[in-house]
This record gives C-alpha cells, sequence and structure tokens, in this order.
C-alpha cells in the first residue's frame, strides 16, 4: 500500500492518465462540433450543462481551450456561450489543479531548486489571487500548463479559482463572441473579438517582459556585495631615469 501512495507511483499515474485523456480527445475530435452540433432533442440549457462539463474534463485533458470556447459561441451563441465556457473553465481549472496537487505535487514540489522557480513559488503562496489572475488576463502560459503549475506550488484553492473565474472572462468572450460570428466573418462584432485577442497576446507580451524582474529573489541579508574589479590606472609619467 505504501508503494502505491509513493510520490513518484502518483507523479506516473497522473503521467498515465493525462495520456489516456489526450488520445481520447484525439480520438473523439471535440472539434467535431463546430461542424456537427449539438445532438438533435436536447434542450438548449441541458446542452449548455453537458458542454460545460465536457469542456472542463476536455481542458484537464489538455484539449485548446480556444477551440472550446469556439465551439461554445458557435453553439449556444455570446450570453449562453460565454456563461457555459467560463463554467467549463472553472471546472477544468480545478480538476486540474486537483489533480496535480494529489498526484504530482509532493514528488515535483523538491525539483523546485532554481532561482526563478522558486521566486514564482513565492509569489503564488504570497499573492495567489493577484498572480493568478494575472496569468487569466494576460494570456501567455497555456490554460492546462498554468494549472498543473500553480498546483505544484502554495497557491490556494479559493484565491486559485476565485481568480480564474475572474481572469478567464475577457479572453474567453473574445472567442465565443468570434464562435458566434464566425458566419460573418467581415461584421464589426467578428473584427472586434479577433482584435481584442490580438491586443491581448501582443499586453500579455509586454507585461511578462516590463514585470520579469518582480520574479527575481531578493537578496537576503547578509549576502556579500558582488566584487567590482576595475582595471589599474596606467599613469602617462615616465618612470625610467
Amino acid at each position: 500500500m505504501s508503494l502505491l501512495l509513493a510520490p513518484w507511483i502518483r507523479l506516473a499515474l497522473l503521467a498515465v492518465l493525462l495520456a489516456a485523456a489526450g488520445a481520447c480527445a484525439l480520438l473523439y475530435e471535440p472539434q467535431r462540433l463546430l461542424t456537427e452540433g449539438l445532438p438533435p432533442g436536447l434542450p438548449k440549457g441541458a446542452a449548455a450543462l453537458v458542454f460545460a462539463a465536457a469542456y472542463g474534463v476536455g481542458t484537464a485533458a489538455l484539449v485548446p481551450r480556444p477551440l472550446l470556447n469556439l465551439a461554445a459561441g458557435a453553439l449556444f451563441g455570446a450570453p449562453l456561450g460565454l456563461a457555459a465556457a467560463v463554467a467549463g473553465s472553472v471546472l477544468g481549472a480545478g480538476i486540474s489543479f486537483g489533480l496535480g496537487r494529489a498526484l504530482g505535487r509532493d514528488a515535483l514540489r523538491p525539483l523546485l531548486r532554481g532561482r526563478w522557480l522558486l521566486a514564482a513559488d513565492d509569489q503564488l503562496a504570497r499573492h495567489g489571487f493577484r498572480s493568478m489572475l494575472a496569468v487569466r488576463v494576460f494570456p501567455g502560459l497555456p490554460f492546462a500548463v498554468a494549472n498543473y503549475c500553480a498546483a505544484i506550488s502554495r497557491c490556494g484553492w479559493l484565491p486559485f479559482l476565485t481568480a480564474t473565474a475572474i481572469g478567464v472572462v475577457p479572453n474567453t468572450a473574445a472567442y465565443v463572441v468570434a464562435g458566434s460570428s464566425a458566419s460573418s466573418p467581415g461584421s464589426p462584432a467578428f473584427l472586434a473579438s479577433f482584435g481584442f485577442i490580438a491586443v491581448s497576446a501582443v499586453a500579455a507580451a509586454v507585461v511578462g517582459w516590463r514585470k520579469r524582474h518582480r520574479l527575481a529573489p531578493a537578496k537576503t541579508a547578509g549576502e556579500p556585495e558582488p566584487l567590482h574589479l576595475h582595471p589599474p590606472v596606467v599613469g602617462a609619467a615616465s618612470h625610467g631615469p
């Protein structure tokens, strides 16, 4: 029993689960929702709930969120599609966070030895909500990767899920609106949504570049100052006889 609870055994189980989920995603091709639509006869409200559940499982299985967001807009329109996509995002984040914390954290936390990794872990521990909100609002790190990385950190459940629920709304809304207006790609709604996606991507790169120094760990007390060696000054005066 103790062998089954060993950290590296649980990490291997997580890897197997993710590989199996990814294989199922490739086999069942969730992108077919964009072309085939929902099963006939299913009420729209119930279909949105089913979609949100499938969305959550899909994101935990590393299915790209932009594809699911476009499908939400195409299937349900902007208001209901946004609600289903945000609910699915929070569900998927919770599944990933729980799996990562239960199966991978104990094995991977001892590997957090680099300066940048330790600084990121400290930032998530002290400012979990603010840090996760920035990750969600300015997308750069893939959604599933951010979920599993946060699970390894000391970030708490409440700030993680709250920041996710709030932070995914702007970018998700842009994709959902794009999906709902995909039949008229020249419409103002479609152009505005893709313009927002492009601007948010550029903003994420700029913010990440300008704020990268915040992840640098502070110098501890008593740490010696670096030595600055200066080249010798050569005078012009002659020292000969």
